[in-house]
């Protein structure tokens, strides 16, 4: 279904926005609860040493930081107007 024609951003903006939340809320768990890929997926990557949580943890934090970036150069794109009154 595409979107409404009177939505001023694109479909990128959300796409971005909502994978940056999901990466930042899957960096938050790992971070408070390393074990949680033990216990979902019910295996030991790592061998119990932590690497592979610390793994997740850069890489979503990656992953959230470039989505944010993206989101934000999106709306400042289709909000040129607000973008000039925030300087």
């Amino acid at each position: 279904m595409p979107f409404p024609q009177s939505s001023p951003v694109s479909p990128r903006f959300w796409l971005e926005t909502v994978l940056g939340a999901l990466s930042g809320l899957l960096f938050l768990i790992t971070v408070v609860w390393p074990a949680w890929i033990e216990t979902v997926f019910g295996l030991d990557p790592d061998a119990g040493n932590g690497a592979a949580e610390w793994l997740v943890v850069a890489a979503t934090a990656v992953v959230t930081a470039v989505c944010a970036l993206g989101a934000r150069i999106e709306w400042r794109r289709t909000h040129p107007s607000s973008a000039r009154a925030a300087r």
